[in-house]
């Protein structure tokens, strides 16, 4: 009787193991789901959480077809020209020069010259909208876009933000395919991401890569600066076209690289698709960008500074100048003040607070949070508008 217990026993647990071994091999995410007890004392099974099963599975992907398929559609190239003039010779309008040379070096007035430039544009609306970079179209006579199904058109500007270096075009044709837009919160670094463009021109392009950091901001590109940075090759001509995750959804503008010889090295920006939208919002409703403006001009505090200042934390924006008559002027604010919070949201750089001020409304209240000489003081500054920015002489 006992040696037929003991058979039993063993039987059952050689079972056991070899089941173990089988779900240990093929589904070991089941070995990781974890006992909880509800509030009610019932013990429940846990599935393993979404970082866990990516830990656990043992799956690749093996391409991003399906991404570049969903987004490629919705990029263009944009072909930009520009009449240049070119002075003419001093002797142009001589008859005996003339007479011996001809008209090969013009005569009248000066030469018009053609001056041809390249990039890409992103469709953004069903409408015609397409979203690219200022510096792509700035000073163009002539915008034509050319889509990834052959078809072209001509592009009129329907406004421009030099601020983030972006610009709203639109095209008349029918049946656009649009891009969807990406939670840009919802990115992190690491994620897969797909540069599409027109590099040198060869043509449409899709490059791939990861989410290298976010958030990159003192790099001298643009005023309000809030990268996402990629090495996912972006080289001239990719400028203005789109950066989208492995689904096909935008999550940037290509704008910008780091580079020495001119290609790519690896070090790409893009600026966020948030930013992005609220531009292309107030371009279509209002007809231009509206920020809000307090009228200083900032400066980072370093350690070194706050302690030539006798401060005692690093903390905060140097107030190193007070426009005259500006809001901060008629607040009181002073130079030399160190400005440490707006709204009670703490202000670290000269870029978060860029930023921060941008995003008030003309004509609100908002409480600025100073350091002078040692002390503590708020001030209420009722925000102005932020004046248009100056354009580069042609």
């Amino acid at each position: 009787m006992l040696h037929r217990i003991w058979l039993i026993f063993a039987q059952a647990v050689t079972i056991l193991v070899a089941a173990l071994f089988v779900v240990s091999t093929f589904k070991p995410a089941w070995l990781n789901r974890t006992s909880q007890t509800t509030a009610s004392g019932v013990a429940i099974i846990q599935a393993p959480s979404e970082d866990e099963k990516l830990i656990s599975t043992p799956s690749a992907i093996s391409s991003f077809r399906q991404g570049a398929q969903a987004a490629m559609p919705t990029v263009v190239n944009v072909y930009t020209s520009k009449k240049v003039r070119t002075p003419q010779h001093p002797f142009a309008n001589d008859p005996i020069f003339r007479h011996f040379f001809g008209d090969r070096f013009g005569s009248g007035d000066s030469q018009r010259q053609e001056s041809m430039s390249l990039g890409s544009g992103v469709i953004v609306s069903p409408q015609g909208y397409v979203l690219t970079n200022h510096h792509v179209i700035e000073a163009a006579d002539e915008i034509e876009l050319a889509l990834a199904d052959g078809r072209k058109a001509q592009a009129k500007v329907v406004g421009v933000d030099p601020d983030t270096d972006l610009a709203v075009l639109k095209i008349e044709l029918p049946n656009l395919q649009a891009i969807t837009f990406a939670d840009v919160n919802q990115v992190k670094v690491g994620d897969v991401v797909l540069a599409i463009g027109n590099p040198f021109g060869v043509g449409q392009t899709v490059t791939s890569g990861i989410v290298s950091a976010l958030g990159r901001s003192h790099l001298g590109i643009n005023t309000f600066e809030n990268f996402i940075q990629t090495d996912a090759a972006i080289n001239p001509g990719n400028s203005g076209g789109a950066l989208v995750d492995s689904q096909g959804r935008l999550l940037g503008i290509n704008t910008a690289i780091y580079s020495r010889s001119g290609g790519s090295l690896g070090i790409g920006f893009a600026i966020p698709v948030s930013i992005a939208k609220q531009v292309l919002d107030d371009i279509v409703s209002k007809g231009a960008v509206t920020r809000g403006y307090i009228g200083v001009e900032p400066k980072d505090l370093t350690s070194e500074l706050a302690e030539t200042l006798g401060l005692k934390a690093s903390d905060g924006v140097l107030i190193a100048g007070v426009i005259r008559n500006g809001p901060a002027d008629s607040a009181g604010v002073q130079p030399g003040d160190v400005l440490v919070a707006i709204n009670g949201t703490r202000i670290d750089d000269t870029s978060g607070m860029l930023n921060h001020v941008a995003q008030l409304t003309p004509g609100s209240k908002a409480e600025l949070q100073l350091v002078r000489k040692q002390q503590s003081t708020r001030l209420q500054v009722t925000v102005g508008k932020r004046p248009k920015p100056k354009l580069r002489a042609e």
